[in-house]
């Protein structure tokens, strides 16, 4: 598994304190919101949080990208490996 995505899955579980899960109960492909991982948009905006305050990354809710960036682990960890300090 990607270092990245495993750091993510991590940090999905510890920012919305989803301790009934571990990283591999998280398919990397799967979506986050809706019929995946089931997250809503009080969700993304926790996890936008933490992936700034962990990554030093700038995510730009306004920016028509945003969601495809968090579509996945697999995306998310792209984003944050090509836009993080």
């Amino acid at each position: 598994m990607n270092e990245m995505e495993q750091a993510i899955k991590e940090l999905i579980i510890e920012a919305l304190n989803l301790e009934d899960l571990s990283p591999d109960d998280i398919d990397a492909t799967a979506p986050l919101f809706g019929d995946g991982l089931g997250l809503d948009s009080i969700d993304a905006l926790e996890l936008g949080v933490a992936i700034r305050r962990k990554y030093g990354v700038n995510l730009d809710i306004d920016s028509e990208e945003i969601r495809e960036h968090f579509e996945s682990v697999s995306n998310l960890a792209r984003f944050v490996s090509s836009n993080g300090e």
